[in-house]
């Protein structure tokens, strides 16, 4: 889990190079910074999601009382997120706030179809 974790974690990073380049070098600084403050966020989400399964697996397997994986605070994030977009309009716009929440999920489901193609050729 951990080693996936990081795998995905390192092309987020990679993306977020790239949004970086694209905020300091193109005059879409609105777009890019949108896209940088949702991924951000998307990848705490990821961080504190990978977290908490990690302690979900221990407790189940040590046969202790389950408590939730934190959909509440990843949804708390994510409305954080909206919110900062809404109140500052000048410096976010909030379609590629939301893109950026998505990027951990999209290199997560694209990170399992290329491991699940190099285990079966």
């Amino acid at each position: 889990m951990q080693q996936m974790f990081q795998r995905q974690q390192k092309y987020v990073f990679y993306l977020l190079s790239l949004y970086t380049l694209g905020w300091g070098f193109t005059s879409y600084k609105t777009f890019f910074l949108s896209l940088i403050l949702g991924t951000v966020i998307s990848l705490f989400l990821s961080w504190n999601l990978a977290r908490k399964v990690e302690k979900f697996g221990r407790a189940v397997a040590q046969g202790k009382k389950v408590r939730s994986i934190g959909t509440f605070s990843r949804l708390a994030a994510a409305v954080l997120a909206a919110a900062i977009a809404v109140e500052y309009p000048q410096y976010f716009s909030i379609i590629p706030v939301v893109i950026g929440l998505m990027t951990s999920y999209t290199v997560i489901i694209i990170d399992f179809l290329l491991c699940k193609n190099k285990q079966h050729p």
